[in-house]
């Protein structure tokens, strides 16, 4: 994960959490379907691999998981800190690089909205297999790569480094991130040792349908995210 593109989370800080805690993509729509295909958590060792600010390492805990978390950010570190009880492992750690785990120790994986932000998706994903026990799966939620091809234009085919705009409470921020085919995201997983059980298409929880009503009609009608739930063979 290239320090350009994670230090963007930085910047936003606090903003993005409370952005996040609340939002039509990251609260009705990211969230429900990623623990939705995790299933249950409860007794179980969960990895959040690039935690970012700790909504997912809350709500893991509410449900009964022992939680471990990393983010390349050190800002998103601080506050997913500030999300658990005292003595949650959350490390200071980069997807894509070598992981301060031992092999086989967790039972699961969620990386949500994270691996788009890696320029090594392949070494990614075999660091996730690594980590993770025979038998055990990662769920892995990124955009849309069509969506993001109809928006951006040029080859569908072609890996390519894009840039958003988005409009944070602190203020509009340009957040990078790589553009790949479906069929490039699926083989960096499968190459890494990963066989995949499910290839999910969300659709928005019911929740954002009068919170968010503009929002729910257009993802009622076409897909923003995808989502991968991974196994590693036994």
């Amino acid at each position: 994960m290239s320090e350009d593109l994670w230090a963007v989370y930085d910047t936003m800080g606090v903003s993005f959490q409370q952005h996040a805690a609340d939002s039509a993509y990251n609260a009705h729509y990211d969230r429900p379907a990623v623990l939705a295909a995790l299933g249950p958590v409860a007794g179980r060792k969960v990895l959040d691999a690039g935690c970012g600010p700790g909504l997912y390492l809350r709500e893991l805990l509410e449900r009964g998981a022992e939680v471990t978390g990393f983010d390349a950010s050190p800002v998103m570190v601080a506050l997913a800190t500030q999300q658990v009880p005292a003595g949650v492992r959350i490390d200071r750690a980069v997807l894509g690089e070598p992981l301060p785990y031992r092999d086989g120790v967790f039972d699961l994986v969620v990386c949500a909205l994270a691996i788009h932000y890696v320029c090594d998706r392949a070494a990614a994903f075999a660091e996730l297999c690594r980590v993770l026990r025979p038998g055990g799966a990662v769920v892995v939620s990124t955009q849309h790569p069509v969506m993001d091809w109809l928006r951006k234009g040029g080859s569908y085919f072609q890996t390519t480094l894009e840039t958003d705009i988005w409009h944070p409470p602190s203020g509009d921020q340009p957040v990078r991130f790589w553009r790949e085919p479906l069929s490039a995201l699926c083989t960096a997983a499968t190459d890494a040792g990963f066989l995949i059980e499910r290839l999910i298409e969300p659709v928005p929880a019911e929740s954002m349908r009068e919170l968010f009503p503009e929002d729910y009609g257009k993802l009622a009608r076409e897909p923003g995210f995808l989502i991968l739930r991974l196994l590693k063979p036994v």
